[in-house]
């Protein structure tokens, strides 16, 4: 079985050594150099280029290489072959890490202190206990299920809101149209988790601010398109909210100039939140090229009708 790898942000040699230990005599073609593509039967990718997939006849697998596939559903030539997304300890942890420090800069009034720095004033602020903080997650799929159990156990009070209705140990949940509003109105610091679809596209506006109570902090680890960019620089404005932490970006990378760079109520990661260790997550990818190769079910297979 030949199968393609294509990621501009992977090490491809890391994961072409890994694969070559679970999988002795795979024969893994890195991008550019593909060879024949109709020797291909499945491509292990992150964001390739429209129509890559499309030049491939007899593909049989899409495996991202991320927890998302929006970038790949985006692509209208996409074969109508199984696609799965990845589920993968090491990125689940990562992305809760992640979540979890940028909770505590909030919590720790970090944002307030960086700003009195910046003022040349001495702000001391001693935080109140852990379970006055209440961290509100939107998307309770593998991460933010992950992230909630994190969090409430640090002690921090622990909301959830999802399409669906679901129940999580420690951690409140809201399902629905009816439930966003409850959701909102007791979430001080707002994490988006959602994943990208049609229906949560720009979710992240002023009429969703609005609902949060007023200085509430944003943290959006989701993707760039969750967020309506003129809203929140208006919410930041307006002092509805009072800091944001923005992962991810509509145009990536940020382009110079634009005004969250020097916003001094945002702060910017460059879509780091959570990475797929090659030595962790090939164990997941291998099963599938396994599954597929002995024509067994594949694993986390993607619904695009619903986009996830």
């Amino acid at each position: 079985m030949a199968v393609l790898f294509h990621s501009p942000d992977e090490d491809a040699h890391a994961w072409r050594r890994a694969l070559e230990a679970r999988l002795p005599g795979i024969e893994l073609r890195i991008s550019p150099e593909i060879g024949d593509p109709a020797g291909i039967e499945a491509a292990l990718v992150w964001r390739p280029p429209p129509g890559m997939l499309r030049t491939l006849p007899n593909l049989r697998l899409i495996q991202s290489l991320g927890a998302g596939v929006d970038g790949l559903l985006a692509d209208p030539s996409l074969p109508e072959v199984p696609l799965c997304r990845l589920v993968d300890g090491s990125m689940t942890r990562s992305m809760s890490e992640f979540v979890l420090a940028l909770v505590l800069k909030y919590h720790r009034r970090l944002d307030l202190f960086a700003r009195a720095q910046r003022a040349g004033t001495w702000a001391f602020e001693l935080p109140a206990l852990p379970a006055a903080t209440r961290v509100g997650i939107m998307g309770l799929g593998e991460l933010g299920t992950h992230a909630a159990g994190v969090l409430a156990a640090q002690g921090f009070t622990v909301r959830g809101w999802s399409r669906g209705a679901k129940e999580l140990p420690g951690c409140t949940t809201f399902a629905g149209a009816d439930g966003l509003t409850p959701f909102l109105t007791g979430s001080d610091i707002l994490v988006c988790l959602l994943p990208l679809t049609a229906a949560t596209r720009g979710v992240l506006d002023a009429r969703l601010f609005a609902g949060l109570p007023e200085g509430a902090r944003l943290i959006n680890v989701g993707r760039g398109a969750h967020l309506v960019e003129r809203d929140l620089l208006a919410a930041l404005e307006s002092g509805r909210l009072a800091h944001a932490s923005l992962d991810c970006f509509a145009e990536e990378p940020l382009p110079p100039g634009h005004p969250f760079w020097s916003h001094p109520g945002i702060d910017i990661t460059p879509h780091v939140a959570a990475f797929a260790d090659p030595d962790s997550a090939v164990d997941a990818v291998a099963d599938n090229l396994r599954r597929l190769r002995d024509g067994r079910p594949l694993l986390h297979l993607v619904d695009r009708a619903r986009g996830y």
